[in-house]
């Protein structure tokens, strides 16, 4: 509890002094984030309660306190907020139709002996379980690459007032293709060290090439990284078209004001 305790207060005057204000609200947004998933994943075991509804539900609170809590209301947080939504619903359904068509839901036989003592009538759709978790895995990245490419193409619409709207979003693509790859490796690389003690048990289990392949836990999640790649690749073309979209018009509009 201790180390806990050290390591919070480390955190904290870390994001104070290097952030400020805004270091102060980033630290706070994390336990309202966890709040917010606390409080989803207690309302997922209600049989009555759609675990999509509640993910999307979720995932706009997360969204809204991410952009506009932490950076406050702007046109740049705004439009991100948008490329957001746009990107969870298109990804949403998506990986559901996913979950369901590769029959990864459920338990894997690795999982057969420790939950062989509780029951597994527990009238939850593993279907959307799955699909929540992918998307609730994936915000965090979806949010960065939104909020850094609409910041980016504010800046160069302020730097070159003149640039057309198709200039502007291939701008916005150029910057997303650099993000793509550091994103898409951080991911690839997260879900593998969380699962490095799944691998080590492949071996100890004498698992094959093809075992492995074949093992729902390990398709599994190699299909939350590819998907959450997806979101992440998604979410460059939707942000660059929905800022290219509102700042072009922006303009348009001040200067038929004028």
């Amino acid at each position: 509890m201790n180390v806990l305790v050290w390591l919070t207060a480390i955190l904290f005057i870390l994001m104070i002094v290097i952030g400020g204000k805004k270091g102060v609200r980033s630290f706070l947004s994390l336990f309202l984030n966890f709040g917010v998933l606390f409080i989803t994943i207690f309302l997922m075991t209600n049989p009555k309660n759609s675990p999509i509804i509640l993910t999307l539900i979720a995932c706009t609170v997360i969204s809204w306190i991410s952009l506009f809590y932490i950076n406050e209301m702007s046109s740049k947080t705004v439009t991100a907020f948008i490329s957001t939504m746009i990107t969870i619903v298109i990804l949403l359904l998506f990986i559901v139709f996913v979950t369901e068509k590769s029959m990864i839901r459920g338990f894997g036989e690795e999982s057969t002996e420790e939950i062989s003592i509780f029951s597994l009538y527990i009238s939850v759709d593993f279907v959307q379980i799955g699909a929540s978790v992918i998307i609730i895995s994936t915000i965090g990245a979806i949010l960065e690459v939104a909020i850094s490419i609409a910041t980016s193409m504010h800046e160069i619409l302020h730097h070159n007032p003149f640039i057309s709207r198709k200039k502007l979003f291939t701008s916005g693509l150029s910057i997303g293709k650099d993000i793509l790859g550091t994103d898409t490796n951080t991911l690839f690389f997260a879900f593998f060290g969380g699962y490095l003690s799944l691998l080590i048990w492949f071996k100890d289990l004498s698992y094959s090439i093809g075992d492995i392949i074949n093992s729902k836990v390990f398709a599994t999640e190699m299909i939350m990284i590819f998907c959450a790649g997806i979101g992440i690749a998604l979410i460059i073309p939707i942000t660059s078209s929905v800022n290219a979209y509102y700042l072009i018009k922006k303009r348009e509009k001040t200067e038929n004001a004028l």
